[in-house]
């Protein structure tokens, strides 16, 4: 459906209404509050913007401890990798290597950038490192008591970047009493155990004692989950087209090269072939003799990487070495005090604060030596590996060249550290008796570090230690190290830290809203308000990353800011008995970029009692990010195998063009980046036969233009007929390097619906019983990489940033009576085609799937509140003990081997408990 259409039917709707329009029933006073998607304070009930809203206590009986788990309960979350263990990730053009502690919302899989994330409405600052989102570790859920996600545009309400939706964390503002809450989730196999403790404490009352002083302290800690706990996290299972695609071993294999003890390339007898790597346990298929190690799967990549390289090299299933679950900590605090100054006016003040501690954990660092590094191993030394008894060529005067996984060097570990504020001044209330005001004055902001704790070494040094053969890298794990070796390899490590990133949110609000005239139909009221904010990021190295081997981050980054003014207004319009239009309209102007206008328009209509009719159609801006502008020039390497599709075709059968290995490329912000431009609409309805029983539908179709995307060298490549100034090749035109980075690239179009559904009633015996469902229907999820390219689509299908599902869905369902409840919950992701093994260039092998499952999960839970002020919850998530779908998909480009975290929990079964003390 076309957006024009969908504008067209709304116009329809509004001009027909006349003729359906009915006297509405009569309803008793209502308290007129603020929701999400306006600024006008009316009644709370459902109006014209698909909201969905999550209470606190729904998470507490899902086994729910903090922000990320909460996503899964929203169905138009996209299915990304923008959650903390697809986002510890080095590897791949998409991977933020600068993101690696922290969690993002992304709705409608429009990217975090998309979405708005508010606490009580008001903004926060982004995550510290790389200033492109706010972080989820850093929502106090401690004092949350509700969220409310607004699934529709809110550009002209919110701002620029709420062309995804909006997620407001509306916190508890007039708490008495103390409350204690302790809860925790440990799993059945052991591992991935999270705890949550929180205090809350408040004194007040504003109708009495014109006062309320309210604080919230919350812990949580998430346990380390590794792939070894997991049976299914198994990256060698080449019978169903997955085997991981690399050379880099634990016990190294032999490299060729000029000047080395295999040349440049080796034939066996009776073989017409010229090899370029072999390694003595794949000489002598032993390669499974060492745990993690198996002769590679030259059959499943002998179109990604060359045969000539890999049918006498062992693998290493890197995997199944990932850390599933990263090990985290967090500390949440919250403070509110509110005066009534009288009946009409309060003042209050706010302190939200949190500190994060992760730790980013990733496989040993691989190596690929040189005789230009001077890393190569010596001839002489007490290893060298002699293999000449299987290959007659080899020449063991000279050095030997090897590809090794450097264990000994231990895990790649980076601990991420965040400090987050947000100091908040305001006051609100009603002038004249109809007019209601709100003034507050923010300021926020977030500060992440690095620090390399283990497996990062000082590059020169370590190539020296190399060099010197004092270490073995044909030594298996179990084997070890000689203490000189070990003690020579940790002189060469670099601990602390690395790089620190800040961001800060400087922002003044105000609006008034209420009653303006009256229409036949009652009282039209309106909004006006102003948000002027100065937004700030800065990102530096602490050292020389590029001296540190294989240390992750971008380049440095003064300090940039930029200043935001706009304002807008609304309006709630009631045409007719029963059909009230929401107008908008917002100009933003930015200092660094432009000024912006953009209306919204959004009407709801009840001809009956029962039925709603309701939509809206509006248009969005997303301004560049300050890294997507200004990120500096950074160097990283692509995996193995890639191919150069111009000199591959010229050169067939060269690896040097058929199989590149490890090609380098650069990658940077570019200030030249345009704002993305949006149109998006809703048109649904809700039905409400009775007080029992509603159910909505709310079809959505989002555009986007001027798409920023991060133009990947696999893209480059692919489309190098049109790009060739990024590609630098060399006098034999061997490409050297690629420029990628920001872009500007084609546009995408997203359609869809979501379904609300919920019911309640009574059963015999006295019990009550209550459902809900809330799920998302994706239609279509296109989009090209360059302008005038053909639109692709991407629902169902593997993709290595999203996986756009084309069902997804929560579901519960509830009966209690009295201090009892019991809560039946379901989780259901769509299933969808699978990544092709050897990039879709051969026929897969027999017990290849093309089709990855559905992935549902059932939870139980009971609540009693039989004892005086406690609450006591008890459940089992994960039920039914239901493993991830199996994927072929291989680990590089995102994170998972025989399993995908964007789309399943990996810790399986688990018990939870909730224990809630009121003290007074």
């Amino acid at each position: 459906m076309k957006l024009k259409t969908l504008a067209h039917m709304i116009a329809l709707i509004g001009a027909a209404a006349p003729a359906l329009a009915q006297q509405a029933q009569s309803s008793a006073p209502m308290q007129r509050v603020e929701i999400t998607g306006s600024s006008i304070k009316r009644m709370a009930v459902e109006g014209a913007l698909p909201v969905q809203t999550i209470s606190i206590d729904q998470m507490d009986k899902q086994g729910i401890t903090n922000a990320e788990q909460m996503l899964r309960l929203i169905s138009a979350n996209g299915t990304g990798a923008d959650n903390m263990t697809s986002g510890n990730n080095v590897f791949g053009a998409d991977a933020d290597r600068v993101s690696g502690g922290g969690s993002f919302a992304s709705l409608r899989g429009l990217g975090p950038s998309g979405t708005l994330v508010l606490i009580n409405g008001r903004r926060i600052a982004g995550y510290g490192l790389s200033g492109k989102a706010v972080d989820l570790n850093t929502i106090p859920l401690a004092a949350v008591a509700r969220v409310e996600v607004l699934k529709d545009g809110a550009s002209a309400i919110y701002g620029t970047d709420a062309v995804g939706g909006v997620i407001n964390f509306i916190l508890k503002t007039d708490f008495e009493g103390v409350q204690a809450n302790a809860s925790g989730n440990f799993t059945e196999h052991g591992g991935g155990a999270t705890r949550r403790l929180q205090l809350i404490a408040g004194k007040g009352n504003l109708d009495t004692d014109r006062f309320n002083v309210m604080a919230a302290i919350g812990y949580d800690k998430n346990d380390r989950l590794d792939s070894s706990q997991r049976s299914f996290a198994n990256g060698f299972q080449p019978g169903r087209g997955l085997a991981p695609d690399t050379t880099g071993t634990p016990v190294a294999n032999q490299l060729t090269g000029a000047g080395s003890a295999l040349g440049t390339g080796f034939k066996l007898p009776g073989d017409p072939n010229t090899y370029l790597q072999a390694g003595l346990l794949s000489l002598q298929k032993k390669c499974d003799s060492v745990a993690g190690m198996q002769q590679y799967a030259t059959g499943l990549w002998k179109d990604v990487t060359s045969p000539l390289r890999s049918t006498y090299s062992c693998s290493y299933d890197y995997g199944g070495d990932y850390v599933m679950q990263l090990p985290t900590e967090r500390t949440n605090f919250v403070g509110r005090a509110t005066f009534q100054l009288t009946p009409e006016h309060r003042l209050y003040a706010e302190a939200v604060g949190a500190h994060t501690n992760s730790l980013a954990i990733l496989t040993p660092a691989q190596i690929s030596t040189t005789l230009a590094a001077g890393n190569a191993y010596p001839v002489g030394g007490q290893y060298y590996q002699d293999l000449s008894a299987y290959i007659p060529t080899f020449d063991k005067t000279k050095p030997i060249l090897y590809k090794w996984r450097a264990w000994p060097l231990g895990d790649r570990t980076q601990k991420y550290e965040t400090d987050t504020a947000r100091l908040l001044l305001g006051a609100e209330g009603t002038i004249a008796s109809k007019w209601d005001y709100r003034l507050d004055l923010s300021h926020s902001f977030s500060r992440t570090t690095t620090d390399l704790v283990d497996g990062y070494a000082n590059t020169a040094a370590l190539y020296k230690v190399l060099g010197s053969g004092v270490v073995n890298p044909w030594a298996a794990p179990a084997e070890g190290q000689s203490q000189q070796a070990m003690d020579a390899l940790e002189s060469t490590k670099f601990y602390g830290r690395l790089q620190h990133g800040k961001t800060t949110l400087t922002q003044l609000n105000g609006s008034i809203s209420g009653e303006l005239f009256n229409l036949p139909a009652g009282a039209v009221s309106g909004a006006i308000g102003t948000d002027l904010r100065r937004e700030s990021y800065q990102f530096r190295q602490d050292v020389d990353a590029t001296q540190i081997l294989l240390a992750p981050g971008n380049g440095n980054q003064d300090r940039v800011s930029r200043n935001i003014k706009a304002v807008y207004a609304e309006l709630a319009v009631p045409v007719i008995k029963d059909l009230e239009l929401q107008l908008a309209l917002r100009r933003d102007d930015y200092s660094v970029i432009g000024a912006t206008t953009n209306p919204k328009v959004a009407f709801s209509y009840k001809p009956t009692g029962w039925l709603m009719l309701r939509g809206s159609a509006n248009k969005g801006f997303l301004a560049p990010s300050f890294g997507q502008l200004y990120s500096g020039r950074l160097n990283q390497e692509l995996p193995n195998g890639v191919t150069d599709p111009v000199g591959c075709a010229s050169h067939p059968g060269d690896p040097r063009f058929c199989a590149i290995e490890r090609l380098d490329y650069f990658s940077g912000g570019n200030p030249k980046l345009r704002p993305e431009t949006s149109k998006q609409g809703t048109l649904g309805f809700i039905i409400e036969p009775s007080a029992n029983f509603s159910a909505s539908v709310d079809y959505w179709a989002i555009n986007v233009k001027d798409r920023i995307l991060n133009r990947t060298p696999q893209v480059v490549l692919a489309n190098s007929a049109y790009l060739q100034d990024y590609i630098h090749r060399g006098a034999d035109g061997v490409i050297e390097y690629i420029d990628a980075g920001w872009i500007n690239a084609a546009g995408l179009k997203t359609r869809g619906a979501d379904v609300g559904l919920r019911g309640r009633g009574n059963l015999p015996g006295g019990y009550k019983w209550n459902a809900t469902l809330d799920g998302t229907w994706t239609q279509s999820y296109q989009f090209a990489e360059f302008e005038g390219q053909p639109y692709v689509e991407y629902v169902g299908n593997f993709y290595t940033r999203d996986i756009y599902l084309r069902w997804k869905h929560n579901a519960t369902f509830s009966v209690s009576r009295g201090d009892w409840s019991v809560l039946l919950s379901n989780l259901y992701r769509d299933g969808y085609k699978d990544q092709l093994p050897d990039a879709g260039k051969s026929a897969p092998p027999a017990g290849f799937n093309p089709h990855v499952s559905s992935y549902t999960t059932w939870g139980l839970s009971g609540t009693y509140t039989g004892l005086k002020n406690t609450t006591i919850t008890v459940g089992i998530q994960n039920l039914f003990d239901r493993d991830p779908p199996f994927t072929a998909h291989n680990v590089d480009e995102v994170v998972g081997a025989g399993w995908d975290p964007r789309v399943a929990d990996p810790r399986g079964r688990s018990l939870s408990f909730d224990v809630k003390y009121k003290f007074f």
